[in-house]
């Protein structure tokens, strides 16, 4: 993607879990009762927490992100040997206030005061995506909050995507949609957004179709991309 192309992009969707919040901050606010463990639980309760939802999907049988989350991690915290009720509902809690990035509050404001449209676009429940997005006080900055509980399917079906173009009443190429995975780029990009791919750990690049428009190490890369609407 050209930064010209980026820049006539009439909004602008963001992924919300390892894009906007830091999945692995829960994990760290427990750091203390998990010691060696943290990384391994960390690890598993998001890979499990993802195939959940691919699962389901292509079952048929949708359940909340909620439930898969609690699930993904009764799945981790069983295969490091931990029975921990306390434990679970203190990780469970902290999904709603997780931290966002360093750079994510900044670059939302700035392309918030440039004119631009922003939306969350998420597999997450409704409930958790306006409690995380107002404990860290990024909420006010969003025109709208789309995530799956009404069409009761997950990314990367192109019916999630759909909600963005509905909601703005735009063409697919008139989005520009961040995420920092992989598999939900190539899901967006198939969908027709133009895409950014906020690769901050480095991470080579998937083996799907449909390739980032644009790599950025960080959020703070895009605002410079845009122009004022």
């Amino acid at each position: 993607m050209t930064e010209s192309a980026i820049s006539s992009c009439r909004a602008f969707v963001f992924d919300a879990y390892g894009t906007l919040f830091d999945a692995n901050s829960a994990i760290k606010r427990c750091q203390e009762n998990l010691g060696d463990d943290a990384e391994k639980l960390s690890e598993l309760w998001r890979r499990k927490q993802l195939e959940y939802t691919w699962l389901r999907s292509l079952m048929g049988d949708f359940s909340d992100f909620w439930n898969v989350t609690g699930d993904a991690l009764d799945y981790a915290m069983a295969a490091i040997g931990k029975d921990d009720p306390v434990l679970r509902s203190r990780l469970m809690e902290t999904y709603l206030s997780l931290d966002t990035f360093p750079e994510v509050a900044q670059s939302l404001q700035t392309l918030k005061e440039n004119g631009h449209k922003l939306a969350i676009l998420s597999n997450g429940a409704r409930h958790m995506l306006i409690s995380a997005a107002k404990s860290s006080g990024i909420l006010s900055l969003f025109d709208e909050i789309l995530c799956v509980d009404d069409i009761r399917t997950y990314k990367p079906h192109p019916s999630v995507y759909q909600l963005a173009t509905d909601k703005f009443e735009l063409e697919a190429g008139d989005i520009s949609f961040q995420s920092s995975n992989g598999w939900d780029i190539a899901g967006a990009g198939h969908f027709g957004f133009k895409t950014a791919w906020i690769n901050r750990s480095a991470l080579p690049v998937d083996h799907l179709p449909h390739k980032a428009d644009l790599t950025l190490n960080g959020l703070d890369e895009l605002p410079p991309l845009t122009r004022k609407a």
